[in-house]
């Protein structure tokens, strides 16, 4: 823990600052902007995607705002004669349940004429009797707004209106606000955060009168322009009023009172209690602006829209309307009723009041209530300090699993909790303190494992394998350069016949040639079976397994580079052929056993290498590859520890400086890649080397004469039958025991 104090220290420093912003000290506009982005991805992740068949949308739309002779009613607004008609259509015929508008009717209706006809009757017709008379008679149906409220009168009609303005010097009003929900001082000395407004625009006094209700249509634009939220509450002159989807909600239930619920625990100076508002069966949760967030269910379309012109000549049928909640607004690009929201840049306000009367009756609307606050400073509190004390002692691995982990584990709550909870808990901040703390650790482990290497590089570049310097540097104390016993496995391998190879190329073709033979055998030895390159010695290459990183598959991994390195020479073959360079062929000798590894050599150079009798025979079965026409030769020690490998035993050899024999095998593949007729010679060769060393010559002989029509590299066989031939003419004493000796390396 000493050694990671100061990168510990930093991480703290990060989280203080998150913590900071979460309670408001100290604002990140950056981590604001990234709440509403990720708010708008979890919306748009979890929305239902569903029409909601109880709210209709009756659309002033191109269509009805074609001229009359194109099946239209001319430019909006309409006559309120028109829309008077409308309302009998829909309450008389159709069986609406409430109809909301989405507009404002706050300039008298003149269409008719009866002003025109009215300032006649005062001035150029004032003495023609007749003319007041008619005048009289036909007022009344020309009085399109009395028309209008005469209709509204009685019914579940609710009105909209706008309230303007939060400078009281430059407030204008105009209109009659309906009725507020809450009178002045309903919170009494608590200290609300509702917004409000000084000025409004309303409804003509004789249709606010005469409507069932009137709710405020603002929304409540976030500071990137993005309306997320509608006020449920509104503040002006000290009341409290409602927005349509409420007022319309409350008309279809018979108008129960607005309660407001505040929560006793915890108030403050900046957290009122405010938390929900309910009113009839209904709990509404609100933020700390008394505002709801409104629960898109997908892209604008969500709701069934029918042209208003259809409804006022019945086109629409009648069971497509019936009972439903309808609210009247428009599409059309020219009423500039557009707003940007989380899950369309062009969407029509009429839909947010939809959305919003529909997460009312289904009680899904999110809550983000003040004390999420709290919620916010205790999940980066915990999970900051946690990963700042934890991904300092962590390996990069492991840090990259922990840290996946917690974002997993907080990004799956969070999204549990938004979308069956209804909560919105504060994601981006957390997900984005995880990400820093990792990428700082990372960066900063990246820093000082460099300056490791360098000085690694400096002290034991003489010494060490390049490869080896990137391991030591991430844990130098665990890396001893001194000289140990460990059981591994050495690989041997030579260019048979490389002298005259040389003669036949220039210089400069023989330096490419080598180089390109010693990358491809390298490169399978280090990267393809993660092997440690000890030294070249001309075109012999020397590797080692389990050193200096334990490995315990090292015999495997040998014996798989082995093979892998045969199949890259018949690749290199192919490419020198077509230069027109001879080709090769190699020998590999592959042995285990204990051996001492380490920093060896002298005081004027040193390496890290191996040594001991397991190495030595390594390099003798290398040697004797050539004796038996074998690619491969690999010692007892090695077949013993290696699986999945098809083997041919080759004999009982006993090398030059060992006293004892030891059984040699050639590995041939992998098993279910052999073909079956080498499997079959396999065993009709078992058999021959039965006979052999049961020193039954005539057997021996005839299996090996079948075998030689039968196999393709016949090498081996004439090398028995060439012993055989041998023995018949001096027989071997009775205590042989079928072991070939070797007299030279």
């Amino acid at each position: 823990m000493k050694k990671h104090l100061a990168r510990i220290a930093i991480g703290m420093a990060i989280v203080a600052l998150f913590l900071a912003h979460a309670v408001h000290v100290l604002r990140v506009p950056l981590l604001d902007n990234l709440e509403a982005i990720v708010y708008d991805t979890r919306l748009r992740l979890t929305m239902p995607r569903t029409v909601d068949p109880r709210v209709v949308i009756l659309d002033i739309d191109e269509k009805s705002l074609q001229e009359k002779e194109k099946g239209g009613e001319g430019r909006w607004p309409w006559p309120r004669d028109r829309l008077a008609l409308l309302l009998d259509k829909l309450f008389d015929k159709y069986g609406i349940a409430v109809v909301g508008f989405d507009v404002v009717f706050a300039e008298r209706d003149e269409s008719s004429g009866i002003r025109v006809l009215e300032r006649l009757g005062q001035r150029e017709l004032k003495a023609v009797p007749q003319f007041q008379s008619v005048l009289d008679q036909v007022r009344p149906q020309l009085e399109y707004d009395d028309i209008f409220a005469r209709k509204m009168k009685g019914r579940a009609v609710v009105l909209g209106h706008v309230f303007l303005s939060d400078d009281p010097a430059n407030a204008t009003k105009k209109g009659m606000l309906p009725p507020p929900v809450l009178p002045a001082g309903a919170f009494g000395e608590r200290r609300v955060g509702v917004t409000s407004w000084a000025g409004y625009t309303a409804n003509l006094e004789r249709l606010q009168r005469a409507a069932a209700s009137a709710g405020h249509i603002n929304p409540l634009p976030d500071q990137d322009g993005i309306t997320r939220r509608v006020p449920i509450l509104v503040e002006h002159a000290g009341a409290y009023y409602e927005p349509l989807s409420l007022a319309m909600v409350r008309a279809v239930h018979d108008r129960p009172p607005v309660v407001p619920v505040v929560s006793q625990d915890g108030i403050t100076a900046n957290y009122s209690g405010l938390e929900w508002i309910k009113t009839g069966p209904f709990e509404i949760p609100v933020d700390f602006q008394a505002a709801a967030l409104v629960p898109y269910r997908g892209s604008k379309g969500s709701y069934r829209y029918f042209s208003l012109v259809d409804v006022l000549n019945e086109r629409v049928p009648v069971e497509e309307l019936r009972g439903k909640i309808a609210l009247i607004g428009t599409t059309a690009p020219g009423l500039l009723d557009l707003r940007a929201t989380p899950v369309d840049p062009v969407y029509p306000g009429v839909e947010i009041h939809a959305n919003l009367i529909s997460g009312i009756l289904d009680g899904n609307i999110k809550q983000r209530p003040p004390y999420v606050v709290g919620a916010e400073f205790v999940l980066l509190l915990l999970s900051g300090v946690a990963l700042a004390l934890l991904l300092p002692l962590l390996t990069p691995f492991k840090s990259m699993l922990v840290t996946a982990l917690v974002l997993v584990t907080v990004v799956g709550a969070n999204l549990v909790v938004f979308h069956t909870g209804h909560l919105v808990l504060p994601l981006a901040s957390g997900v984005l303190l995880v990400l820093i703390l990792f990428t700082f650790n990372m960066a900063y482990g990246f820093l000082v494992e460099a300056r490791g290497t360098r000085l690694i590089t400096g002290l034991f570049g003489q010494y060490v394998p390049p490869e080896l310097v990137e391991q030591m540097a991430l844990n130098p104390e665990q890396f001893n350069m001194a000289p140990r016993a460990e059981e591994l496995t050495v690989l041997f391998s030579d260019v048979r016949g490389f002298t005259t190879i040389s003669e036949s190329l220039s210089p400069d073709d023989l330096s490419v040639y080598i180089n390109d033979y010693l990358t491809t055998m390298s490169l399978v030895i280090r990267e393809g079976h993660r092997g440690t390159l000890d030294k070249y010695i001309g075109d012999a290459v020397m590797a080692f397994w389990g050193a200096p990183m334990a490995d315990p598959n090292h015999a495997q991994n040998a014996v798989l580079a082995a093979l892998d390195m045969m199949k890259q020479s018949a690749v290199l073959n192919k490419k020198f052929s077509d230069k027109g360079w001879p080709p090769f062929a190699i020998g590999i000798g592959v042995n285990s056993g204990v051996m001492r590894v380490g920093d060896m050599g002298s005081q004027i150079r040193k390496a890290y290498t191996v040594m001991g009798d397991a190495v030595n025979l390594g390099s003798r079965l290398e040697g004797i590859t050539k004796q038996y026409g074998a690619d491969i030769i690999i010692g007892e020690a090695t077949k013993k520890r290696i699986t999945g490998i098809v083997l041919r035993e080759i004999d009982l050899v006993q090398v030059k400086g060992k006293d004892e024999p030891v059984a040699i095998f050639e590995p041939l593949g992998l098993e279910g890649e052999v073909e079956q007729s080498k499997l079959d010679e396999i065993k009709l060769w078992n058999q021959a080397l039965r006979f052999y060393r049961a020193q039954d010559w005539d057997k021996a002989e005839l299996q090996l004469m079948n075998l030689k029509k039968i196999s393709a590299k016949p090498y081996l066989y004439d090398v028995f039958l060439e012993r055989i031939a041998g023995y018949r003419a001096n027989p071997p004493d009775s205590a042989w025991n079928g072991v070939h000796k070797f007299d030279t390396k």
